[in-house]
C-alpha cells in the first residue's frame, strides 16, 4: 500500500452508497481514500432488494412523501430534515441514471412500485436487485476516478483523535482512523483533514438479521468512544418477511412482494390475518406487520407464517421478482404456485451517530452518512425505501460541506502509530466466538420486537458482565477482526439497551408491554458519553 493512500485529503470509511456518493462528490477537488471492511461490494447496499423512494408519479407530491415518512416515524422525525431529503430524491435518481443504473422502465417512464406505508407508487427499482445495481454503478465510477483510492479488507479499530496526537492539542478533533489489514494483520494509521463515517448499521447485534456479516455497529461504537452523541438506538427495525430456512439464515423477501399483492397467511388456520391487526393490511408500516407476525407465531406456536403471491399470474411474479424466484427455486419453493415461509428479522438501525443536515457530527473533522447515523429522517420507524435515499442525500451533503469549509479544515498533525508492544497473540479465540453468540442470542430474546423492562434489565446485566471480559481480552491480546467486531457489538448492544430502558412509552419500533401507551410529546433519546 502506498503512503499516499494512508495520508489523503478526505478519508471515507465504508464503500457502500453513502461512502461512494461522498467520495465521488469530493474527488473533483480532493484526494479521497475509501476504506472497505471486506470486499468493496460486501456491504449492505448490495443487499437492498426493494428500491429507492422518490416523487415521480403524476398526482404524487413532496408533501405526500413527507407525510408518509412522518406517519411511519410515529412523529419523531425532524420535519425539516424529511423535507430536505424528499425534495432531493428526484435529482438523486437522475444522477444514478447518468451513472448507468438500469432502472426498470414502463414505456418511456420509470416503472414505479408501491411498498408498505406509501400512499403512492414511488419506488424506482432494478427488478428486485436495486442495491446491487446501484453498488456496481457507484463502484465503477469510483474505480475510474484518478483521485479515489479504494482499499479493501481494512477493519477499522478506533478513530484517531486529538488524544492520539504526538503533542496533544486538546482540540477534540478527529484526524482519521486506525485499521487492521485482514491479509497481513498489520494495523495502519490513515489520516486526513476530514473523515466520513459510512459504516452501515448494527444488524448483527441480533441472532436473526437480513444484514451482511459485517454489520456490527463499528462506526456507531467508534464515534461513541471518541466522544460523539448517539441517538434513538432503541429503534431497531425488524423486516417482517425474511425467508424461514434452516440453511439460508438472512435472505430477505422484499417489501415489494406485499406491495404487488402478496398476502400473509397463518399456516395453521389458513386465514389471512392482517385484517385482524390493521386496516392497511399487508401495506401497513413494517413495525405493525412485524408485530402482527410475531403475535401470530407466539399465539399459535408457529415457526413461521406464509407470504403468498401465487394468486398473481406466474409471468408477473417471475418478471417482477426474478432474483427471489430463482433463489427460492434453488431451495425447492415455487413462489408462483405456493406460499413462502417467512419470519421477522432485524433489518435496519434507525438510530445512530447524531448528525446535522450537513452530515456533521459533534466532533470537528468527523462527518457521517447513511445507516450509522441518526439524521432525523426516520424517526421511530423507517419508511420503506427511504434508506438508500438517505445515503445519497447525506453523502452529497457531507461532501458539499467539506468542500465549502475546506480552508477551515487544518491538515493533520503528527499522530502516534498503533502500539502493539504490550500485546501477544491470543490462544483463546473460543472466548470471542462464545461471547459473540451470547450477545446475539440475548439481544434477540430480550431486546427484540416486543420488550419488557425485566427483559431489558436482564440484557443489561449480561452486558455489564461481558464488558470486563472483553476489555481484558482487548487490552492484552493483539487485535483481530473478530475481536474488533465483538468489542463493537458489545458497545452497540449497550447503547440499544440503555436507550430502550430510557424510553418509558411504546412508539414506532420500540414496543414494551410495561408502557404500551404513546406519550403526547415525541422526544429523541440522546445519549452523551459520560467521559467527555
Amino acid at each position: 500500500m502506498t503512503e499516499s493512500a494512508r495520508i489523503s485529503d478526505v478519508l471515507v470509511i465504508g464503500s457502500g452508497a453513502a461512502g461512494l456518493t461522498a467520495a465521488l462528490n469530493l474527488a473533483e477537488r480532493f484526494r479521497v481514500t475509501v476504506l472497505a471492511k471486506g470486499a468493496l461490494d460486501e456491504g449492505s447496499t448490495a443487499w437492498a432488494q426493494g428500491g429507492i423512494a422518490a416523487v415521480l408519479e403524476p398526482g404524487d407530491t413532496f408533501e405526500n412523501h413527507v407525510e408518509d415518512t412522518m406517519v411511519a416515524g410515529a412523529g419523531l422525525n425532524d420535519r425539516d430534515v424529511v423535507e430536505f431529503v424528499v425534495e432531493r430524491a428526484p435529482a438523486a435518481i437522475e444522477r444514478l441514471r447518468r451513472l448507468g443504473v438500469p432502472f426498470a422502465m414502463e414505456g418511456d417512464a420509470l416503472h414505479l412500485t408501491r411498498e408498505g406505508g406509501h400512499s403512492h407508487r414511488r419506488i424506482v427499482h432494478v427488478a428486485d436487485a436495486t442495491g446491487w445495481a446501484v453498488q456496481e454503478a457507484l463502484l465503477r465510477a469510483a474505480r475510474a476516478h484518478p483521485n479515489i483510492t479504494l482499499v479493501p479488507d481494512q477493519v477499522a479499530i478506533d478513530l484517531a483523535t486529538s488524544r492520539h496526537e504526538q503533542r496533544y492539542s486538546g482540540a477534540g478533533r478527529v484526524w482519521g482512523v486506525y485499521a487492521v489489514d485482514r491479509n497481513t494483520g498489520v494495523v495502519n494509521l490513515y489520516t486526513a483533514r476530514a473523515t466520513v463515517l459510512a459504516t452501515g448499521g448494527a444488524g448483527r447485534t441480533y441472532l436473526f438479521s437480513t444484514a451482511p456479516r459485517g454489520a456490527t455497529g463499528d462506526g456507531i461504537a467508534m464515534a461513541w468512544r471518541a466522544g460523539a452523541r448517539v441517538s434513538n438506538m432503541e429503534f431497531m427495525q425488524f423486516h417482517p418477511t425474511c425467508l424461514y430456512n434452516l440453511e439460508v439464515k438472512n435472505f430477505l423477501i422484499t417489501e415489494a412482494v406485499r406491495g404487488e399483492g402478496g398476502r400473509l397467511i397463518n399456516p395453521s388456520t389458513g386465514r389471512r390475518f392482517m385484517p385482524d391487526y390493521d386496516e392497511r393490511l399487508e401495506l401497513a408500516p413494517r413495525d405493525v406487520v412485524a408485530r402482527a407476525i410475531d403475535a401470530e407465531i407466539k399465539r399459535y406456536g408457529l415457526d413461521y407464517v406464509h407470504l403468498d403471491i401465487s394468486h398473481q399470474p406466474a409471468e408477473f411474479v417471475r418478471s417482477h421478482f426474478p432474483n427471489i424466484h430463482d433463489k427460492l427455486a434453488q431451495l425447492g419453493i415455487d413462489m408462483t404456485r405456493e406460499p413462502i415461509p417467512v419470519v421477522p428479522a432485524q433489518h435496519y438501525t434507525c438510530g445512530g451517530v447524531v448528525v446535522d443536515r450537513d452530515g456533521r457530527t459533534d466532533l470537528p473533522g468527523l462527518y457521517a452518512a447513511g445507516e450509522c447515523t441518526e439524521s432525523g429522517l426516520h424517526g421511530a420507524n423507517r419508511l420503506a425505501s427511504n434508506s438508500l435515499l438517505e445515503c445519497f442525500v447525506f453523502g452529497e451533503a457531507a461532501a458539499a460541506h467539506i468542500a465549502r469549509c475546506w480552508d477551515e479544515l487544518a491538515p493533520p498533525p503528527p499522530v502516534r502509530p498503533w502500539d502493539e508492544s504490550r500485546v501477544t497473540d491470543s490462544d483463546e479465540e473460543v472466548v470471542i466466538k462464545q461471547n459473540w453468540t451470547e450477545i446475539r442470542r440475548f439481544m434477540w430474546n430480550y431486546v427484540g420486537i416486543v420488550r419488557t423492562t425485566k427483559r431489558l434489565e436482564r440484557a443489561r446485566r449480561r452486558i455489564e458482565m461481558m464488558k470486563e471480559e472483553v476489555a481484558e481480552h482487548y487490552g492484552h491480546f493483539r487485535v483481530t477482526p473478530d475481536l474488533i467486531e465483538l468489542r463493537n457489538l458489545l458497545q452497540t448492544a449497550d447503547l440499544i439497551v440503555r436507550s430502550a430502558l430510557h424510553r418509558q412509552e411504546s412508539r414506532g419500533l420500540h414496543y414494551t408491554l410495561d408502557h404500551p401507551e404513546t406519550l403526547p410529546d415525541a422526544v429523541d433519546t440522546v445519549l452523551t458519553p459520560s467521559h467527555f
